[in-house]
């Protein structure tokens, strides 16, 4: 544990950050986000959730030019972030005036943003589904975690998007997370997150917010940059301690198609799965009613099952542990 003189109320240097990282990563594995905690107070990103849904409301007319409407949406994310960082700040100023056992309480806070209990609990539920109920448990889990259209899912469609999303959340639900709490802080997380759910509410190209939500969705691309190849090379490293993965297949996958997606970041760990598992991931799906062409990811057989939806959840275990390892190394290195 850092010396009291290491950590300063006002901000965070890494010989704090990155052990409040290590707890924070160790509190939220065990423990996850107790239901009690959701039922009587809700989440911290249900409350960043209810800013966004307010400032869409208010300065997000229809009436407006989309010129108006784009700089209405800067000016949103502008507000959602100082706030989001000013309360996080606050939190994290009260608890490090404790000195180094402030720690505690800061990394308890911080691991609500974290998510590797809920995803993995998520995810295996689409596998239980299929397991036990075949197609229709397999499609009523999915669509739990995924903006696709179930109903246009076959066995092998649900278990690929199960185990997309397992890949994409891992990178943007954990390892971002993880990394921005490491470099800045509570507010470092917490602004990560403010962003992240904005994205996720007003970010889609949908008419209302094409204007509105295009700060959101920029901004949400860049912060996600460094997560996202870490989380490739996670999944590299966690295949090649895995007999049944193949870490050279993934690495492959990752050189040849990761900049192939549409998005900035998910190709890379989406290729990096599907390399490791000898899966094709990706390509073209329906949202909705629209259909959306995108390229494969790994060139593996695209007949997932929900076999398959286990193994990558042992791959996502193993990365998970190895980001833990990561982070206890450098806390360690720079308490040294």
């Amino acid at each position: 544990m850092p010396s009291s003189a290491t950590i300063a109320p006002t901000r965070m240097n890494l010989s704090a950050s990155l052990p409040l990282l290590v707890l924070a990563l160790t509190i939220e594995a065990a423990f996850g986000y107790p239901q009690r905690f959701y039922a009587a107070i809700g989440h911290p990103v249900t409350w960043i959730g209810r800013s966004i849904g307010m400032l869409d409301r208010v300065l997000n007319r229809e009436a407006s030019s989309f010129v108006t409407r784009k700089a209405m949406g800067v000016v949103a994310l502008a507000l959602l972030l100082a706030i989001t960082i000013a309360a996080a700040g606050l939190a994290q100023r009260l608890c490090l005036s404790f000195g180094p056992l402030g720690l505690i309480p800061l990394a308890f806070v911080a691991s609500t943003l974290i998510a590797q209990r809920s995803l993995y609990e998520h995810v295996a539920r689409v596998a239980e589904g299929l397991e036990q109920q075949g197609l229709a448990g397999g499609r009523k889990a999915v669509a739990m975690i995924v903006g696709r259209n179930p109903q246009t899912l076959d066995a092998a469609g649900v278990a690929r998007a199960a185990i997309e999303s397992l890949a994409e959340n891992f990178s943007d639900g954990i390892v971002a997370p993880a990394f921005w709490l490491g470099v800045g802080g509570l507010p470092g997380i917490a602004a990560y997150k403010a962003t992240n759910t904005a994205d996720s509410m007003i970010g889609h190209r949908t008419p209302r917010h094409l204007a509105f939500g295009w700060a959101a969705a920029r901004l949400d691309d860049l912060v996600n940059l460094p997560a996202s190849r870490l989380t490739a090379l996670l999944l590299v490293a966690s295949a090649a301690l895995d007999r049944e993965a193949d870490a050279a297949g993934a690495w492959r996958a990752v050189r040849r198609d990761a900049g192939k997606h549409r998005s900035p970041n998910a190709g890379w760990p989406e290729a990096a799965m599907a390399g490791a598992l000898g899966l094709r991931l990706a390509g073209p799906r329906v949202y909705g009613e629209t259909r959306v062409e995108d390229h494969w990811m790994g060139d593996g057989r695209a007949e997932a099952s929900a076999a398959d939806i286990r193994r990558a959840l042992t791959l996502y275990r193993r990365s998970c542990r190895l980001l833990w390892t990561l982070a206890a190394l450098l806390a360690a290195v720079v308490l040294l």
